[in-house]
């Protein structure tokens, strides 16, 4: 049998989402798939002989009371992925209707849109990784295919850097009654006081998407929610499967998101927050001062972006000691450019031990 012709033609042409894990590598310290570099410790409460609740209640209330939002206004997925495939599911017909996002950006908004046959619009970012709004206007008002989905990423990555507000403003007025603009806030819990979450009520076609998989030091749960009109967040539900949250994974996220289990809990993430900022603080003066090093992006995320004078070597020196970083050089505007997420004290000291070796 030729599975080849049985699958779709998207499928067949599309080139998957290439993530750290898929990528691979080898060594001992990991700086390539912006997790927290401690693991963290759960016990299980809840039981496993009963399907879970598609929306367990509970967590809902927990993230709800951490994010300022209302109960109604989340839904809860397999991490932000998911809800980013959900997006384009319920609200973009295949072969009629497009997204748009803005590179160097996250791959996953392109690769989720052609596995559905969906038209991937991009409007490229402007040389300090702004938002170009008239060409995002123009694209907005092009009707074959019609834009249905705007995503970005706010801190963006892999650049690192916050988007302006007052050009998110912009854009929301600009897409009113057009298109739902999707705010991917992956890292924001690094620089909560920039989150765009108190918008919601102002406007009725902002989406927000979050995770547990960076400050929460939760990336194997895959867990991530979406703050949304409530409207849109019913439309969601539609889409969803009938038992998209493990309860392993309701019950431990419940437990990070509330004070009650102390140390365990919310007290941890402001624990591991703060660990991050002061060791990105300490990495980028460190690799500000190595010869290889052109430059140090500022960042707001738990990586710095890097670029290098000879990208190639430093990978392989880096490789070649255990330490696996993310190449970014492909990327529009990124040649050069090397993603190293913010590791432990130690990770930190010694990436920096090999660079100061590379000439």
């Amino acid at each position: 049998m030729n599975f080849q012709e049985l699958a779709r033609d998207c499928v067949r042409a599309l080139t998957p989402y290439q993530s750290a894990r898929r990528i691979g590598g080898y060594g001992d310290v990991w700086l390539n798939a912006n997790e927290f570099p401690r693991a963290e410790s759960y016990s299980l409460t809840q039981p496993l002989n009963r399907y879970p609740e598609c929306q367990p209640p509970a967590l809902l209330a927990a993230y709800a009371a951490y994010a300022g939002v209302r109960a109604e206004q989340l839904l809860v997925s397999r991490g932000a992925d998911e809800s980013i495939e959900l997006l384009i599911r319920a609200f973009c017909e295949p072969g009629k209707d497009a997204i748009l996002y803005c590179p160097p950006t996250y791959g996953m908004y392109g690769v989720s849109a052609e596995t559905f046959g969906v038209t991937r619009r991009t409007v490229l970012s402007t040389k300090d990784w702004q938002l170009d709004l008239p060409a995002i206007e123009a694209a907005l008002g092009e009707t074959a295919p019609k834009v249905k989905v705007v995503y970005v990423c706010h801190p963006n990555n892999p650049t690192g850097n916050l988007l302006d507000h007052d050009d998110l403003r912009r854009l929301l007025r600009m897409a009113e009654d057009k298109a739902l603009v999707v705010i991917d806030e992956a890292y924001i819990d690094f620089c909560p006081d920039m989150s765009t979450a108190s918008w919601l009520s102002s406007f009725p076609h902002l989406v927000i998407l979050r995770t547990l998989s960076k400050a929460f030091a939760l990336a194997g749960l895959r867990c991530g929610f979406t703050m949304a009109y409530p409207e849109v967040i019913q439309l969601l539900l539609k889409a969803i499967t009938p038992y998209p949250i493990p309860a392993p994974v309701a019950d431990i996220a419940t437990q990070a998101l509330s004070d009650k289990y102390g140390e365990n809990g919310l007290q941890r993430v402001k624990r591991n927050v703060a660990e991050v900022i002061n060791n990105r603080r300490w990495l980028q003066q460190a690799l500000s001062q190595c010869s290889c090093v052109d430059r140090v992006f500022p960042s707001e995320g738990n990586w710095l972006l890097v670029r290098f004078s000879d990208v190639a070597r430093v990978f392989r020196a880096l490789g070649e000691q255990g330490i696996v970083v993310r190449d970014q050089s492909k990327q529009p505007g990124l040649a050069g450019c090397l993603r190293i997420t913010i590791g432990t004290r130690e990770e930190c000291e010694r990436a920096v031990q090999v660079l100061k070796e590379v000439q």
